[in-house]
């Protein structure tokens, strides 16, 4: 799966080191083609999140910062990598198609917690590799959403 960290997100885990305080928890939202997100997306107002409809809940899944949600920290000093990968997420379509119209998600993205969802910083962008529209009760898994930073 093809993934990369926005500017946003760059700035986000430098920032940390300047004690700004991190979100309480993270998100990762589903996105559109419509507008594809690119390294300069800084909100999700800037991108196309699909409508909240049929078991899809604005601003997507939350996740906590814990070891069960960001399940695997790797850093490789042979290949010169640090990696954080998150957790399989499933979204499950009830009701209805998932999304109820349109051609399907396409991205997933990482996203910070604000309550406003429009404001929510984008960190992270990962591929699904097409779009993806789910029947009812169809579930879609995104499994191993990875950060590598070399």
């Amino acid at each position: 799966m093809a993934s990369f960290v926005t500017n946003k997100g760059k700035a986000h885990l430098l920032s940390s080191l300047r004690g700004v305080t991190q979100p309480t928890n993270y998100y990762v939202a589903l996105l559109t083609n419509d507008v594809p997100p690119t390294v300069d997306s800084n909100l999700i107002s800037d991108v196309d999140e699909i409508a909240a409809t049929n078991g899809y809940t604005s601003g997507g899944t939350s996740l906590t910062k814990n070891a069960t949600d960001f399940d695997v920290f790797t850093e490789d000093d042979t290949n010169n990598y640090a990696l954080l990968q998150i957790k399989d997420i499933a979204f499950t379509a009830t009701g209805g198609p998932l999304p109820a119209s349109g051609s399907g998600a396409r991205y997933a993205a990482l996203t910070d917690d604000d309550g406003t969802v429009a404001d929510r910083e984008v960190y992270a962008i990962f591929d699904l590799g097409e779009d993806k529209a789910l029947a009812d009760t169809e579930v879609l898994t995104i499994p191993d959403m990875e950060i590598r930073l070399t």
